[in-house]
């Protein structure tokens, strides 16, 4: 009996010791897995939780409670939200005011006075719209902030954004532009395409500049049109979209309402929503009317989208420079290179086809206007244009009596000829 005592206590012991050793062994090796190499970064969980924190504070005070909620085909959610609640009445030179509903004057020579039911927008395909007294507004979503590249400048555009002489920022342009004197507006009708982005953070955008101030860090500009960035949107359709800044791009303005600014007054019109229709390469074509002008009146900076519909105005106070007038207005394409080394980018601009290739095929801005002085739309003179790289996006202008001042833009990007 004492031998079969002492066997069973045996493997008892060595049940014991490899059980032991087992163990070691996977606590040893998950305290190893949780040292990382000394090049290896460090997971901070109160780090990441206070950036989601500040992620969830700027979305309550950017998501303002709405009324009515849209849910578009493509996937964005429209807000309709009171006017007086908009993200402009944060602003403290705003703070218990209600938006001005109408300019005191639109400039003459403008006959695009009455509104048409086309369809402008995906989100209002159905024929639902916000209602009087509210604006809609595209929800930002935790999504759309963690897509950006950095949090501290979701919304807003890289520094260094406008055309230079030197294009060496990875921004090509393929523009027409005037200056020497004071302008007080510009109008355009601009063609509609969704030109291919091929990285994440590209873009590719047309659009009207009115700009004042040098290009050093006291630039002012108003910005309009339409562009294509998956960051920004999280697809690549072709959108909607207005910028300002009054000091460069550096801490003041942003994209659409996404920081105080801008004030809406239109119910039908969603600021960063999907433009629909688009055009199609030697089918139908579309555009939209696009204008900025300063209210003689009370001095702000009013926009027109479509044939006649009032999106709102940027404040007077805003600005600087702009306060007065612009010294620049300027049209056309842009869109960013991220390749710093190794062939250019593919991202098209316009309809991704050059300018020679004319109506139907390549994308177009027709009836160029600018603001005088007296509030009169004149004809644009003495245009430049300007292509950072003519053999990846180029631009042709002319005239003729029925789109006035109009020109040819765009291109693939990367070709034989720009490799």
């Amino acid at each position: 009996m004492a031998s079969s005592s002492s066997s069973s206590s045996s493997s008892c012991f060595v049940v014991f010791l490899l059980l032991f050793t087992s163990f070691s062994s996977v606590f040893s090796t998950s305290i190893s897995h949780q040292i990382p190499p000394k090049n290896q970064t460090l997971f901070h969980p109160t780090k990441e939780l206070k950036k989601l924190k500040h992620i969830r504070s700027y979305l309550r005070k950017i998501n303002k409670p709405p009324i009515k909620t849209i849910r578009s085909s493509d996937g964005d959610v429209i807000d309709c939200v009171l006017s007086h609640l908009q993200p402009a009445f944060d602003h403290p030179e705003l703070k218990g005011h209600t938006p001005i509903l109408e300019p005191g004057e639109r400039p003459r020579g403008n006959n695009s006075m009455e509104e048409v039911a086309e369809n402008l927008q995906l989100w209002s395909a159905s024929g639902d719209f916000c209602p009087e007294g509210t604006i809609p507004i595209r929800r930002t979503t935790e999504k759309d902030i963690f897509r950006a590249s950095s949090f501290r400048r979701f919304g807003r555009k890289p520094i260094r954004h406008v055309r230079r002489d030197s294009s060496g920022n990875g921004h090509e342009h393929a523009v027409v532009f005037v200056n020497g004197e004071q302008y007080y507006g510009a109008k355009a009708s601009l063609n509609i395409w969704a030109p291919r982005v091929t990285d994440q953070y590209e873009f590719s955008l047309s659009q009207i500049w009115v700009i004042s101030g040098s290009f050093g860090n006291d630039l002012n500009t108003i910005e309009a049109g339409w562009q294509v960035s998956p960051e920004l949107y999280g697809d690549n359709n072709p959108r909607f979209f207005t910028y300002w800044t009054t000091d460069a791009y550096q801490a003041t303005g942003c994209y659409n309402l996404l920081c105080s600014g801008f004030v809406q007054t239109n119910n039908r019109i969603a600021i960063g929503a999907a433009i629909s229709p688009i055009s199609s390469y030697r089918g139908k074509q579309f555009d939209i009317g696009l204008m900025v002008w300063k209210d003689p009146k009370h001095g702000h900076w009013w926009l027109e989208y479509g044939s006649g519909l009032l999106v709102g105005y940027w404040p007077a106070f805003l600005f600087s420079h702009l306060r007065s007038h612009a010294s620049m207005v300027q049209f056309g394409g842009e869109i960013v290179n991220s390749r710093s080394s190794g062939f250019h980018t593919a991202t098209q601009m316009g309809s991704g086809h050059f300018a020679e290739e004319g109506f139907g095929k390549a994308s177009y801005f027709r009836n160029l206007q600018v603001v005088d002085w007296d509030n009169n739309l004149l004809p644009l003179t003495n245009l430049h244009l300007l292509a950072d790289h003519s053999d990846c996006y180029d631009i042709r202008q002319a005239t003729n009596n029925v789109w006035g001042t109009y020109f040819y833009y765009g291109g693939p990007g990367r070709n034989v000829k720009c490799p």
